[in-house]
């Protein structure tokens, strides 16, 4: 698994990536995870039960948990740890995750074979997402397959990504490749069981969100004062933090609703059901939402849902666990109030609600499809790198060119590296590092009577870099990105 996006940062495709890795293990794979190191010490090796071993490499990030796409500095880490540890197949995770891309570009080298997933929709039309589809497009181009987490978000990275390919019946028409699927996120239902309702007659309409323009919170700050002058027994519980939290503050004192909205700030995930299980109803307004894991595990803590009809939300939950609404002012206030007529009648039960995501979502249904694409993958056959080349020139005679040297360049680079240091002279890690394994060290340290070689594997893979100025000088052309990250 590679992935900017990981623990100890929190988010969907953070908690993704880790729960995908130990099913992945329990069914007996071996999982690695390669992120980026996080100030002021998380840098190296760590272990995460069941026996998950990270690698976090010393790049910083620049915005948004997110790293400056080099494209050439990750080769010596990506290489070394991916020889080491035997890797088959890289897993790249979220179209904004540089070192996810570079894994890709990367793996082909080493003969090993690629699936990324895209756990987001964008646009088309802002510069934002016109410098992340060219990006996408670009590594998607050589990729062996694609996940996405709902059909929606298939349709936007099949445009996005330019998934097509010739249709063999007929040459002059396009069809959708075939390595394209859909596997939805899941949740560990018995971590949200319902709380039994507060003796109250006061309903509680629950927010957990980054607080940013693509969540939506301006339609919550036009709706939000509207809806208490309208229902006076209604309150708010806000969880979350981000750039439009001033807002929420602002509309907060001038409509002296400082009783009635109560915000929160950042929430630990350990602490989401206790939020939770203080309200009825779990809002969301986001503006654009490829799957939406907030809103299932609002739904299996039993809270009726209200959301606007965007993205891939249609898809997540049956019509009578939740209200739909545009993304308009109007309509969220009649949405929400025809949620409190279905909680003062009493036609939601929440522990029905509950069983029934039970029966829904779960980590091992999706490690297991996951794993018939992995099969699948591992049954084609590999692309040439003459292959590849046609395939990137298919980018245009300006990006394509740009794309072509970057692989070329890619190919010497590691020449240059298998010269010198010889995979031969590379130490590799054990094959058999299972989960009983795991406990039994751990419980050695806890004695103090192991010794921890973590480091001394850690050492290994710390290279002295090459000065590429070929690489400095395409993607430090890109200050752009800065902006790019910080808006998404």
């Amino acid at each position: 698994m590679i992935s900017d996006f990981f623990h100890p940062a929190v988010g969907g495709v953070e908690n993704h990536i880790y729960m995908l890795s130990a099913n992945l293990i329990r069914r007996g794979h071996k999982v690695i995870v390669i992120t980026h190191s996080h100030p002021p010490n998380r840098v190296g090796i760590r272990y995460l039960l069941p026996s998950l071993k990270v690698y976090y490499i010393p790049f910083l990030p620049i915005a948004s948990s997110a790293t400056l796409p080099n494209f050439f500095t990750a080769l010596p880490y990506l290489r070394t740890i991916l020889l080491r540890e035997h890797i088959h197949l890289i897993h790249a995770h979220a179209s904004l995750s540089a070192m996810g891309h570079e894994g890709i570009l990367h793996a082909h080298l080493m003969g090993i074979r690629t699936v990324f997933t895209d756990h987001s929709l964008f646009g088309f039309d802002d510069a934002a997402s016109i410098l992340t589809n060219k990006l996408m497009v670009g590594t998607l181009k050589n990729v062996d397959a694609v996940i996405c987490v709902s059909h929606t978000g298939r349709e936007n990275t099949v445009l996005r990504g330019q998934l097509f390919e010739r249709c063999k019946e007929d040459p002059n028409r396009l069809e959708v490749r075939k390595s394209v699927y859909v596997i939805p996120s899941a949740l560990i239902a018995e971590q949200f069981k319902p709380c039994p309702p507060p003796p109250s007659a006061t309903i509680t309409i629950v927010v957990l969100s980054r607080l940013t323009y693509r969540k939506g919170v301006d339609l919550l700050v036009a709706t939000a004062p509207r809806i208490c002058a309208l229902f006076p027994e209604v309150n708010f519980v806000v969880g979350g933090t981000g750039p439009k939290l001033i807002d929420l503050l602002q509309m907060r004192e001038k409509h002296l609703l400082q009783d009635r909205i109560a915000l929160l700030g950042p929430i630990r995930h350990k602490d989401v059901l206790s939020v939770l299980s203080r309200g009825q109803i779990f809002m969301n307004t986001s503006l654009t939402e490829a799957f939406g894991i907030a809103i299932l595990e609002a739904a299996c803590a039993g809270l009726y849902v209200v959301s606007t009809r965007v993205g891939g939300v249609p898809e997540i939950l049956p019509e009578d666990m939740i209200s739909f609404a545009e993304p308009e002012e109007i309509d969220v206030i009649r949405a929400i109030s025809e949620a409190i007529q279905v909680i003062k009648e009493g036609r939601h039960d929440p522990l029905r609600a509950h069983e029934r995501i039970k029966t829904f979502y779960n980590w091992e249904d999706v490690a297991e499809r996951t794993e018939v694409v992995y099969d699948a993958v591992l049954k084609t056959p590999q692309l040439e790198l003459m292959e590849r080349i046609e395939r990137t020139m298919e980018l245009g005679p300006f990006f394509g060119l740009i794309h072509t040297i970057i692989l070329l360049v890619d190919c010497l680079f590691f020449l240059f590296l298998e010269w010198w240091i010889p995979r031969e002279s590379l130490h590799h890690v054990r094959h058999h590092w299972d989960e009983d394994k795991f406990a039994e060290v751990r419980y050695l340290f806890t004695l103090g009577l192991a010794k921890d070689e973590s480091w001394s594997d850690a050492g290994s893979f710390t290279l002295v870099f090459v000065a590429l100025g070929i690489g400095t000088c395409i993607f430090f052309s890109l200050p752009s990105f800065t902006s790019l990250i910080a808006s998404c």
